[in-house]
């Protein structure tokens, strides 16, 4: 997924990342790490509502919008290279949501043509390439994750409101370019040019390939801008070379150029990395209301301004001081917003029994998500076991996990990943805990 953006220390301006900012809306400006073009920064007065001024200042793009009466278009590319979304991903859909709410025109592009390229940005080396098919696939998942068909006050986008979406493929213009048109696109940079990006000048001062078709990568999402005409582009900070490239080329084709809006990497729950399912320290929009609040009340100190900033719209001057009060309501905000409040704060609670009780006693009371043993061969092993429950766990995942001593059954440290279990009744009703932040209750089988 080409929506990972980046800054990842962790810290943030929560005031908005620069004087570049000055007369921009709250909602806008919230947690934005760059904006380009920025325009004159130190201007005290609004600018002027001419045209060229307008080119320069967001803020006079805004307002030239508004007397016009028409939206902005504002673009967000994601290329469907996975099926899961998690809240790393989310601030980009959150901050376009926020655009549609001000009646602004999300403009949503998904890259079933550049996600079978594959993005080079942060990548050592050339990505596999994904079939057609797969492509497509992810994609239906995430028109679903981001609220196809669901309740909008939920959602992360607005799919309801006449207006406010327009869904587009890039293969509409893509798949159909001829060679003379693909030399056009590539005649308007130049080899000096794509070196400057970080990625390919690391691999090429390595020695490591660069394969030719990845210099399209951006060009091609460049040209997405073209097509549908875009005002402002939202990406993170380390898709500033394919943004700009955008403006690059709207100015080719005789278009004014996008205004560039970027935000942070999420941090993940580490705190070190940023989230990524690889490091295994996400939190994914279709987790349990009680596996999300568990995971996010857990988030280290340092880093819940930064969550409450960027995944809600609390205001941070109203909320407790004291460090254990403010993570709490970090997570119940979180929790709330994809599950709704009153699944938020039963799972608080349901979370609060389990520490309290150290998974046993209270987990007789908590409402715990369930995991079918219908699937386990018994007799098995304990590590078998975990693997078997659909829990997203391996096997050999699990015999690490118990290795560790990271699992409970029932509040009791399971030690030796080889134990057997010789019938589904032996533990039939038992909470199952992996880590501080994930439990299941054992039924079925």
């Amino acid at each position: 997924m080409a929506v990972a953006s980046g800054d990842e220390s962790g810290e943030l301006d929560h005031g908005g990342a620069s004087a570049a900012m000055t007369g921009l809306p709250p909602w806008l400006s919230r947690g934005l790490a760059d904006l380009f073009p920025a325009g004159v920064a130190a201007e005290s007065n609004p600018p002027s509502p001419s045209t060229k001024t307008a080119d320069q200042h967001l803020a006079a793009r805004l307002d030239e919008a508004k007397r016009q009466g028409r939206p902005l278009r504002i673009k967000l590319g994601i290329d469907p290279t996975g099926s899961d979304i998690h809240l790393g991903h989310s601030i980009l859909f959150r901050k376009l949501r926020a655009f549609q709410d001000a009646g602004h025109t999300a403009v949503l592009i998904l890259g079933d043509f550049t996600a079978r390229i594959g993005d080079p940005t942060g990548k050592s080396a050339t990505r596999v390439q994904l079939s057609a098919a797969e492509v497509e696939a992810n994609a239906e998942t995430y028109l679903v994750q981001l609220g196809l068909g669901q309740d909008p006050q939920r959602a992360l986008l607005d799919f309801t409101t006449p207006g406010r979406l327009e869904v587009r493929r890039n293969s509409e213009w893509l798949a159909g370019l001829d060679l003379p048109q693909v030399i056009d696109l590539l005649g308007t940079s130049t080899v000096g040019q794509m070196l400057a990006k970080e990625d390919f000048a690391n691999r090429y001062g390595s020695g490591t390939a660069i394969a030719l078709h990845e210099f399209l990568y951006p060009l091609l999402q460049g040209y997405d801008s073209v097509q549908v005409q875009a005002d402002g582009e939202l990406g993170g900070t380390d898709q500033k070379f394919n943004v700009a490239m955008g403006r690059d080329l709207q100015r080719h084709f005789g278009q004014r150029p996008q205004f560039g809006l970027l935000l942070p990497i999420l941090p993940g729950l580490d705190g070190v990395q940023k989230m990524s399912k690889s490091l295994g320290n996400t939190v994914g929009l279709q987790e349990e209301p009680l596996d999300m609040y568990s995971k996010l009340e857990k988030v280290p100190d340092a880093l819940v301004n930064t969550y409450l900033t960027l995944l809600t719209n609390l205001d941070l001057a109203l909320l407790p001081t004291h460090p254990r009060q403010r993570q709490q309501a970090m997570a119940l905000a979180i929790t709330a917003a994809r599950h709704g409040e009153a699944a938020a704060l039963e799972a608080q609670a349901n979370a609060g029994r389990l520490v309290a009780g150290g998974g046993g006693a209270g987990a007789a009371e908590a409402e715990v998500p369930e995991a079918s043993l219908a699937a386990v061969n018994f007799p098995a092993t304990a590590f078998y076991l975990i693997g078997a429950v659909g829990i997203g766990v391996t096997s050999s995942e699990a015999k690490r996990k118990i290795q560790d001593g990271g699992v409970r059954l029932d509040g009791k440290k399971l030690l030796d990943p080889n134990q057997v279990f010789a019938s589904p009744e032996e533990l039939q009703g038992k909470v199952l805990q992996l880590g501080k932040k994930t439990f299941r209750r054992l039924v079925g089988g």
